[in-house]
């Protein structure tokens, strides 16, 4: 049976769909890809500003009326709420979920002088970006990965800031100047994972897509969306997360010691007044959820600005490439 893949028409998004229809045909199954335009496809507008589900809407409408069999999405960009006419029949393993910096005269960002403009389609990175004191001007940027790159390229601009995933799917890491680590920017809930979607009711292509499952990405990710969920998400606030499936050592019994798995989580929100909170929780992989929901209820403890109320405006932000 013939396989088609749902995806949008990025050159970024069409080499995660392509990297999973080549994992399948290995599998010798046949496949497509079937190109599907969005709203964040159609507009130049600030992301924020266009709405939630701007990149997976359309493809999840083109899913369920089945013109498609599967969809493949930057899982970042996928809305927290469920829809119950389709299912998330795999989560793959996960690339590295860090930053990049790619900067003029091969800098890192510690060597940019204060003034240097810095461009970024994410407030998350915007946020962290300023908070590290460093003088940086921050401005705001849409279009693909050429176009942000080209900025730099032709003195427009003094960095980039970009998900290293998305530059290694693209076959472009020799671009990058500095991977920035995590205790400076931390990245976006999902932040270099796929999440591949069929219909509920698709029980076969749903088996078929199983192989492709990686369970300690999915534990990761449904933990960091979880802190999505507990704020209010998506997006009331810039919010990081990040989650890992870690190896302890249990010596707590009468008998040897054991190596078990936990989840550690680290998440990072901003305040009404543009400042930062930060906290991390660990625990057992199978509470990947309630760790999440745990966590964003430190965070809104600490200050960290929840989802306006009803009647007033919220600014909706999503993770961007």
């Amino acid at each position: 049976r013939l396989l088609r893949i749902g995806t949008r028409g990025s050159a970024l998004a069409l080499a995660q769909a392509g990297h999973i229809a080549d994992t399948i045909r290995a599998a010798g199954c046949p496949v497509e890809l079937i190109v599907v335009r969005t709203t964040g496809d159609e507009s130049l507008a600030p992301v924020a500003e266009l709405g939630v589900g701007v990149f997976t809407t359309a493809l999840r409408e083109a899913l369920a009326l089945g013109q498609v069999d599967f969809a493949v999405h930057s899982y970042k960009d996928l809305p927290t709420a469920a829809d119950p006419r389709l299912t998330l029949a795999a989560v793959p393993v996960r690339e590295d979920p860090r930053d990049a910096l790619v900067a003029r005269d091969g800098m890192v960002l510690g060597e940019l002088p204060a003034g240097s403009k810095v461009g970024t389609g994410s407030p998350r990175r915007a946020v962290q970006l300023r908070a590290l004191g460093l003088g940086l001007e921050v401005v705001p940027l849409r279009g693909n990965v050429d176009t942000r790159i080209r900025k730099v390229r032709d003195g427009e601009l003094d960095a980039v800031v970009l998900a290293r995933a998305g530059l290694a799917r693209l076959g472009r890491l020799d671009e990058i100047t500095e991977v920035l680590d995590p205790l400076q920017m931390l990245p976006a809930p999902a932040q270099g994972a796929l999440a591949i979607e069929c219909r509920a009711d698709d029980l076969d292509t749903e088996h078929r897509l199983g192989a492709l499952n990686d369970p300690a990405t999915r534990i990761s990710v449904a933990a960091e969306r979880a802190v999505l969920v507990g704020l209010g998400s998506p997006c009331s606030s810039p919010i990081a997360a990040l989650a890992e499936v870690v190896e302890d050592l249990d010596d707590s019994g009468d008998g040897p010691a054991k190596i078990i798995e936990s989840l550690s989580l680290r998440a990072v929100a901003a305040t009404s007044d543009g400042a930062l909170v930060r906290a991390s929780i660990t625990g057992k992989t199978s509470e990947a959820e309630s760790l999440g929901r745990a966590l964003a209820a430190e965070l809104l403890d600490l200050g960290a600005e929840p989802l306006p109320a009803a009647g007033r405006p919220a600014h909706r932000w999503i993770g961007s490439s």
